[in-house]
């Protein structure tokens, strides 16, 4: 299958909110996302992946449960929310967003609601540490691992466009990565609201 090119993107450029660059992958993948789209960047923490998503046209959202940084956010104009992921209720409705974003976080308890929030043909693009990435830092507890092949399986339902699994040299790093889209049969319908960033 040939799978579409980018368009030229300038996402290089650090935003004065991040403190890592955007993800090369979100970068690489991002046009899929469908134009003006509305995407959600899980735990978004400094920011990276707003600005550069927000430059392509798209309606980012960023969630994550630290408040102060994202009061910073709040003030570069950004809509995020506050929420922790892992102790309270999934805050977004169901088929309410053309895209997901998630980057170097992993819950495998949120997967059935990353996959309900999209709608049809929606996209998730993942990117996260693999087992082995353990030798080279942080994260080293096997709960924040993902297994080799581990998304590919998660995904099955989806139609999967990319995957990558393997080694990063600069900096040293195990990896599995993932660009996905829902069909048009996949309807999983949790309900929740949520908490606006005051």
């Amino acid at each position: 299958m040939t799978l579409p090119l980018p368009p030229s993107m300038d996402c290089a450029r650090l935003p004065p909110h991040a403190t890592l660059a955007p993800s090369a992958w979100i970068e690489r993948w991002c046009h899929l996302i469908a134009p003006g789209g509305r995407v959600l960047d899980v735990a978004c923490g400094s920011g990276r992946h707003l600005a550069c998503l927000q430059d392509q046209g798209l309606k980012v959202l960023g969630v994550d449960r630290d408040t102060q940084v994202l009061k910073r956010l709040k003030t570069f104009g950004y809509n995020v929310f506050v929420a922790d992921l892992e102790q309270g209720a999934w805050p977004f409705a169901p088929e309410s967003l053309d895209a997901v974003v998630v980057t170097h976080y992993l819950w495998r308890p949120l997967w059935p609601d990353l996959k309900a929030v999209l709608r049809p043909h929606g996209v998730i693009l993942y990117e996260t540490f693999s087992t082995g990435h353990e030798v080279h830092g942080r994260p080293k507890n096997p709960d924040f691992l993902l297994r080799s092949g581990e998304l590919l399986e998660v995904f099955r339902d989806f139609h999967t466009i990319a995957f990558e699994e393997g080694f990063e040299p600069h900096p040293p790093r195990l990896v599995q990565r993932l660009v996905a889209q829902k069909p048009m049969d996949n309807a999983n319908r949790p309900t929740s609201a949520l908490r606006p960033l005051e």
